[in-house]
């Protein structure tokens, strides 16, 4: 294989919206991958393959071409399932410790080639280059957990009530996994998943979103320079316009024991309805609607750059973004005053290679109408703008910042996905806890508090899978990600995330001498 570099020249006719810049300026950028990283074909057992036509993926902040990548479609899904399939008989053979050590080598590399991968990111899904590198640290940190973890499958012996007989409870791999993941973490959502079904013993099948599918191509080329067995890894991208087809394999060949799904509330359940029919095990990561709430007793610069971490992460393109501010009365108004100044100072919108850029374009233009949406509602029914409120060239959008929001405007009912925050004030704790958990998904949840009492309270009565308190990022591989109520169902991450990817079989082995 070449190691010549692939350059990609994206022309830019994107107006650089950083203050002090002039409106119209006009920038190239380019994508620099060496030949090995940048693939744009299928990968199946093994072997990079060509699928009958391509679709285009294109940069979001210019919304040029920056690659054509093969479009699989069933013949192609269902190659990938049976090479998983027969991998799987040889994988699940594997020691625990040898699978532990080709994991970590991949984790390596990852950590080797990460300024490679996180242009891929940047370049595909829009993130600023710093965001990209922190998402594949984040990414390969799951590959690295994992790899310690496969060592740690511990099944148990149960003491018998007979005393010729033992009880044992054996932990086994399930079999083969598809693995679909979403856009706005192209890396991270297929390691957090892959990285758990390797150390079990599954063999896996990825469909990425068919925006970023280039980040799970380069993680299936460093698979393989890790030495990890063909068959055992296999990505299989489509257009959107093949994925019905391509799900309907992933979703229902009998020879897929467990699927794995992050992604909007309404295809996970298309997806269940799929997987009943052969009754396979299934995890899910679905939409969140995650409150952020403020007390009178919080410490409010604290709150402030929680906010600003948790929202404009992404350009707020993530499942546990916060998406309905709370602020208590008492401090409403300092809140307001505070965020808006942080917002000027620390947020500027670009393109993600420009080494200044804090705030790229969203995944599409139908992000941005959306996000348009939600504000022409919520000012129809009464909510002030008091920072930005435009959309801007291609998909970008102005972080927003929204007052007198009330619980009856689209914003505080659906998931955003975008740089809007409404704020919504509240005068007692339990007003604040009624209006966080009228909603019926349940991801994340975040508060600011330092009440020790209520700080137990309030963790304990939100009804999401994971809380935050005085902190406005969670996510790490030590701990579990995941929802409750239309959030989804299993848990990724922590020791806990290898168990949605094995059976517990119960031994008895009768007939001993006392």
């Amino acid at each position: 294989m070449s190691a010549a570099v692939c350059v990609l020249k994206t022309r830019c006719f994107l107006r650089q919206l950083l203050p002090g810049l002039p409106a119209a300026m006009h920038r190239s950028y380019s994508l620099d991958v060496s030949a090995p990283l940048l693939r744009t074909q299928g990968y199946v057992d093994g072997r990079w393959i060509s699928a009958a036509s391509v679709f285009p993926v294109l940069d979001p902040a210019t919304g040029q071409e920056i690659a054509r990548v093969s479009d699989c479609g069933p013949a192609e899904a269902k190659q990938a399932v049976d090479a998983a399939y027969k991998a799987f008989h040889s994988w699940k053979q594997y020691t625990a410790k040898e699978r532990s050590v080709l994991l970590r080598k991949w984790f390596e590399l990852m950590t080797l080639h990460k300024d490679e991968l996180a242009q891929l990111i940047t370049f595909e899904c829009g993130k600023p280059m710093c965001e990209s590198l922190g998402e594949i640290s984040y990414s390969a940190s799951f590959l690295e957990w994992f790899s310690e973890e496969a060592r740690r499958v511990y099944g148990d012996i149960v003491p018998s009530p007979a005393k010729d007989r033992k009880l044992l409870l054996l932990k086994q791999p399930v079999g083969v996994a598809s693995i679909i993941t979403p856009w706005n973490f192209p890396s991270a959502m297929i390691t957090r998943k892959v990285g758990a079904a390797l150390a079990a013993g599954c063999t896996v099948v990825v469909k990425p979103a068919e925006d970023t599918p280039l980040s799970a191509l380069a993680l299936a080329e460093l698979a393989e320079q890790a030495g990890i067995p063909a068959g055992v890894v296999n990505v299989v991208p489509c257009s959107r316009e093949s994925t019905p087809s391509v799900g309907q394999v992933l979703c229902t060949d009998p020879l897929v024991a467990k699927i794995s799904f992050t992604g909007s509330t309404a295809t996970g359940k298309v997806l269940l309805k799929m997987a009943a029919d052969t009754v396979k095990k299934v995890s899910m990561e679905l939409g969140g609607h995650a409150p952020f709430i403020v007390f009178d007793s919080a410490d409010l610069d604290k709150a402030v750059g929680g906010a600003m971490a948790s929202k404009f992460r992404n350009s707020g393109q993530t499942c546990v973004c916060s998406n309905r501010f709370l602020v208590q009365s008492a401090v409403y108004d300092r809140f307001v005053e505070k965020l808006g100044r942080a917002m000027d100072a620390e947020l500027r919108l670009g393109h993600g290679s420009e080494p200044n850029t804090t705030q790229g374009p969203l995944i599409n233009t139908r992000a941005a109408e959306k996000v348009l949406h939600q504000i022409s509602d919520a000012v129809s029914r009464g909510a002030k703008v008091v920072k930005g409120g435009k959309r801007l060239d291609g998909s970008f959008m102005e972080p927003t910042l929204l007052t007198d929001v009330t619980a009856d405007m689209l914003c505080t009912k659906e998931e955003t996905f975008g740089p809007l925050v409404p704020v919504i004030r509240f005068n007692t704790e339990e007003e604040a806890l009624a209006i966080a958990n009228a909603t019926s998904v349940g991801l994340a949840g975040y508060f600011y508090s330092q009440d020790v009492s209520q700080i137990w309270r309030v963790a304990e009565a939100l009804e999401v899978g994971m809380v935050s308190v005085n902190e406005g990022l969670l996510s790490t591989p030590e701990a579990t990600f995941g929802g409750v109520k239309e959030s989804g169902m299993g848990r990724e991450g922590s020791k806990y995330g290898v168990d949605e990817y094995l059976e517990v079989k119960y031994m008895c082995f009768g007939g001993l001498k006392p």
